[in-house]
């Protein structure tokens, strides 16, 4: 059985990332989705917050899962069993910056691979930073984002 994760803060988890998340989850056995408790960044939720947004969105989908963690990526994918972490790339930006994370995760745990997979053309701008832009300046998110997630949004900054 292959495990993989699919890693980030998920501040929120929009449709990009669910798109990412259940392309991923077609590919492997099992998927958990692992929301960072701690990201060097100011959140907009809180941790519960966003796992109960990614399960929402992803709920439908059996094979998977959402959990917190903390720590190194590659540590927690090694202390679970996990040979693949999963990562969406909009674009060449993203590229290069999840290659230097790949190749020190490569020295840490060779053993753990990633795979890469580009996000649908509809979200290849998106963002959780310019999702929560618009969405504070009460702009149009609907496409962008689950009614669950929009709804929580508009209550974040009313």
């Amino acid at each position: 059985m292959t495990r993989a994760i699919y890693p980030g803060s998920f501040d929120p988890f929009h449709n990009g990332h669910c798109d990412i998340a259940r392309r991923a989850a077609g590919l492997f056995d099992e998927l958990i989705v692992t929301v960072f408790d701690a990201p060097a960044k100011r959140l907009l939720f809180s941790t519960d917050e966003r796992i109960q947004l990614a399960r929402e969105a992803v709920q439908d989908v059996e094979n998977i899962s959402i959990v917190s963690y903390s720590g190194l990526t590659v540590k927690w994918a090694e202390r679970h069993d996990v040979r693949v972490i999963v990562r969406g790339l909009r674009n060449v930006d993203d590229l290069s910056f999840e290659s230097r994370i790949d190749m020190a995760n490569r020295h840490m745990a060779p053993q753990i691979e990633t795979c890469y997979l580009l996000c649908s053309t509809e979200y290849a701008y998106l963002s959780s930073t310019i999702l929560k832009e618009v969405a504070g300046l009460d702009g149009d998110i609907s496409g962008w984002v689950t009614p669950h997630t929009a709804r929580a949004l508009r209550r974040r900054f009313e």
